[in-house]
Parts: structure tokens; sequence; C-alpha cells
């Protein structure tokens, strides 16, 4: 049997809140992040647009083979759908690159 945690932030300090995803995401603009999508594939590029349903726009930005972070397929810029988006790594860096 499955257990659901709820946390209730509403009563809690500003400072121990946690962000919403959207502030998270829009503060990694000009960063470069890796996109993982629901079909298992990974984009890394620079972060240059987002909006309020998660969709994003990468400049430079390549799909990574599975497995490995050496790029498969150069891309430039593209629009990835936040419905199709898995996960998000903000903290990807240029120096894992």
């Amino acid at each position: 049997m499955s257990r659901f945690y709820i946390i209730l932030v509403h009563g809690l300090p500003a400072k121990q809140r946690p962000e919403s995803p959207i502030k998270i995401l829009r503060s990694a603009i000009s960063k470069t992040v890796m996109v993982k999508l629901k079909d298992g594939s990974e984009f890394i590029g620079k972060l240059d647009l987002t909006d309020s349903t998660m969709n994003v726009v990468l400049s430079d930005a390549f799909q990574v083979k599975e497995g490995s972070d050496r790029p498969a397929t150069k891309f430039g810029k593209i629009l990835i759908r936040g419905s199709q988006i898995l996960y998000i790594s903000t903290e990807y860096g240029e120096k894992t690159l």
C-alpha cells in the first residue's frame, strides 16, 4: 500500500516555502540545461525561453546518445513542448559538456 504525504505550505514563512517550478525554470534562462522527454530522448542546450506550460526553447541544442553525453544530432534552436517533458536539469552546467 502506497502512502501519499501532503505538505502544507500556505502557513509557512516565505523563506521556508519551496520555489515554484516556473520560477526555478525561469532562473535558469541563459544557462545550459538538459531536458529529458517522456520517450527517453535527451536534449542539451542553452535555455532561451519558457512559458507557464513549461514549453521551452533551447539554442545550440543537440540530442545526446542514450547513456552518454556525446551529441547524436545537432539541432541549433528547438522548441520542446512542455507536455512531452519528463524533467529538466537546470544545474547541468558547462563543465559536464
